[in-house]
């Protein structure tokens, strides 16, 4: 038998794999073989990282995606992937060069074995991560009255992440085609999911609304089921949720399976790869093993013979570079800053059919809890979507949409809740473009944040401390000096990155008034700092330099006043509206000469964004005196009394400014 044989492929470049005892068995043993090289090449310490096997999980693995047979069909894998991509992409040479971390592999390298991406094949590490992200593209295919399926793959462990609960909620309540596939082993990495998982799982699918199977991959008929309902869910445009059973033979990774001989030695005999194998003959059954051993000896051979994966060059950041449109600018006139957001929102709904609003009670006559989205659900309906209190769901479904080519903006309703998307943006927004050129990520998360309201601890926090230091994210504070709708604007049109805007609460009804600032000249090694300026009001050759932003900028004002009225001291305030990535050099080009400088934020400063651009200064040669000014790190008060002692106003400003003189 000639290899040829085993892997085939349709029109659009997947495997074709029939049904028959034949192809089934075929397809999976070159599958079975080629986990048995990883670990061969695992052992002789060849592989780049760790890699999960599917040893024992061929068919299941097999199933679905071989079931999937539409262009516009995605399938999401993760960390125990490769009978997935071998089945969706018949590409084995670049699965094992991809391990052995060699330039032939599919990635470069770069994703090893749990992060693979191959057109509409995705992989990720992170247990459940996936999901939301599935009911984004999901929801993007049927909004083209595509057929396509959206499989999200999962493993029984997955079972206790409320990730997946997001998921499956947002999937039904959105009339999502994702098929949420539980490849249902008995044991996570070391721990058995009866231990683990309360209740029966099927009926966790049914309690969403989902259409629910449970199937076992020893069943005579597995195959044809599984067609059955990839077809069910495709005819259907609705999620499903299907429960296979099924036996891992092999460990979770390396050499950590606990599980004992009796046990290993039953599944072993279950084996479902090896019920196949009866039906054929000997005759059959030698000439397959000996196509794939001669076939896999070529794979080591060439992936072994590929140069180590290599950079070009060291990247250096992972953001893609700003693109030039024709789009019509932000009504400058706005009132506030309120009615600016909601007019930029309302010209990128008008003249960009790919922007879309995702967030809680954004819809009319609410209008989302601080009404910058009011006015725009009934005008533009289907493209506001009001949201369960789901910010993980949210955030994952918005980058599905993203990957998928919409341009959605996500609203956090407090900056508080960013800490339940994090692992999605962390793990999942920055990763994707800065791996996989690609896929490209172009979401934008607002986020109201800041205290003096009386909020308490839990809904007054201004996080941007946090997430300046996520690589790959852009994150925006703009202030009612900036054109605050411009850059909305520009976010969306002409900076293809995942990136948080943050908009303090206070700032809302302040009125949008530019004054005497004007923009900083841009240098140009500083990527965003032309879209999303920095301003600079005051003297030339001041006494003391504020730097501050955000809702600080007014506090910030007032003390400036107080300086110059009673201490007689020459002023400049700076207030950048980019927080990451920094605009160091256009910073440093006004700074160095300054001879005083205190970097003002309502976060506490520890660890944020005034360490920055203080560490920026003084590896930069700053002669100068320096001082930042934050609050303390500790919880937000809710008493308006013990709030306002605890964030930094214009009286704090002054004496830090005193004690720098």
């Amino acid at each position: 038998m000639d290899i040829s044989e085993i892997v085939r492929f349709d029109t659009w470049g997947k495997p074709v794999i029939d049904r028959s005892p034949l192809g089934l068995f075929s397809y999976g043993y070159l599958i079975r073989e080629t986990e048995k090289l990883i670990l061969d090449l695992f052992g002789r310490g060849l592989v780049s990282g760790t890699t999960h096997t599917c040893l024992g999980q061929e068919l299941c693995q097999m199933s679905v995606v071989r079931a999937l047979n539409h262009p516009d069909d995605y399938v999401l894998s993760n960390h125990r992937n490769h009978g997935h991509f071998l089945t969706y992409s018949g590409d084995f040479l670049g699965l094992v060069a991809e391990i052995v971390g060699r330039q032939a592999g599919v990635c470069s390298g770069y994703g090893g074995s749990q992060h693979l991406a191959y057109r509409n094949f995705h992989s990720n590490g992170v247990q459940a991560g996936m999901t939301g992200i599935g009911v984004g593209l999901a929801t993007e295919v049927n909004s083209r009255s595509s057929q396509g399926v959206v499989a999200v793959i999962i493993g029984d462990g997955t079972l206790g992440e409320g990730m997946l609960y997001e998921s499956m909620n947002l999937a039904s309540i959105w009339n999502a085609p994702v098929l949420f596939v539980v490849e249902h082993n008995g044991i996570a990495q070391t721990t058995y999911t009866r231990d683990t998982i309360g209740g029966d799982i099927v009926a966790r699918g049914k309690a969403f609304g989902l259409a629910a199977w449970r199937l076992s991959d020893r069943d005579e008929n597995f195959s044809e089921q599984v067609e059955r309902v990839v077809q069910d869910t495709r005819n259907s445009g609705r999620p499903g949720m299907l429960v296979i059973d099924t036996g891992r033979l092999g460990p979770h990774s390396k050499g950590d399976d606990l599980r004992d001989a009796l046990e290993r030695e039953e599944l072993s005999a279950a084996d479902p790869l090896m019920a196949l194998r009866k039906q054929l003959s000997d005759e059959q059954v030698a000439a397959i093993e000996s196509a794939c051993k001669s076939f896999l000896a070529e794979v080591e051979k060439k992936a072994l013979a590929s140069s180590l994966a290599s950079f070009d060059q060291v990247p250096e950041h992972s953001f893609i570079p700003s693109v030039s449109i024709n789009f019509p600018k932000a009504d400058s006139s706005s009132s506030n800053v309120r009615m600016a957001l909601n007019d930029a929102l309302h010209k990128l709904l008008e003249h960009d059919q790919n922007v879309v609003l995702l967030g809680e009670d954004l819809h009319d006559p609410y209008g989302g809890a601080f009404k910058v989205t009011a006015g725009l659900s009934e005008k533009f309906k289907g493209r506001v979507i009001s949201t369960p209190i789901s910010e993980a769901g949210i955030t994952g479904a918005g980058i599905g949409l993203a990957m998928a080519g919409k341009k959605p903006i996500v609203e956090i309703m407090f900056a508080d809740f960013l800490t339940l998307c994090m692992d999605q943006i962390y793990n999942h927004a920055v990763k994707f473009p800065s791996m996989f050129a690609e896929s490209p990520v172009p979401i934008i998360i607002r986020a109201p944040c800041g205290g003096r309201r009386g909020y308490g601890p839990t809904h007054s926090q201004s996080p941007e401390n946090i997430f300046v230091s996520v690589p790959g994210l852009t994150v925006l504070f703009g202030s009612h000096r900036h054109n605050i709708g411009q850059l909305l604007i520009d976010a969306s049109t002409r900076w293809p990155n995942p990136t948080l805007f943050l908009e303090h609460k206070l700032l809302y009804g302040e009125k949008l008034d530019v004054q005497l600032y004007e923009a900083i000249p841009c240098d140009v090694a500083d990527l965003g700092a032309e879209l999303f300026p920095t301003l600079r009001s005051g003297s030339l050759d001041p006494d003391i330099t504020l730097l501050s932003y955000g809702g600080m900028l007014p506090i910030a004002e007032k003390a400036a006043r107080i300086l110059e009225e009673n201490e007689e001291l020459t002023v400049e305030i700076i207030a950048p509206a980019l927080l990451a990535p920094l605009p160091r050099f256009s910073l440093l080009n006004i700074l160095l000469n300054r001879p005083r400088i205190l970097v003002i934020e309502e976060a506490h400063h520890q660890f944020g964004f005034s360490a920055e651009v203080l560490a920026t200064l003084t590896e930069n040669g700053y002669n100068g005196k320096v001082g930042r000014l934050g609050s303390a790190p500790v919880p937000i008060a809710s008493a308006r009394s013990m709030e306002s002692a605890q964030l930094p106003d214009e009286d704090a400003i002054v004496l830090a400014v005193m004690d720098l003189l």
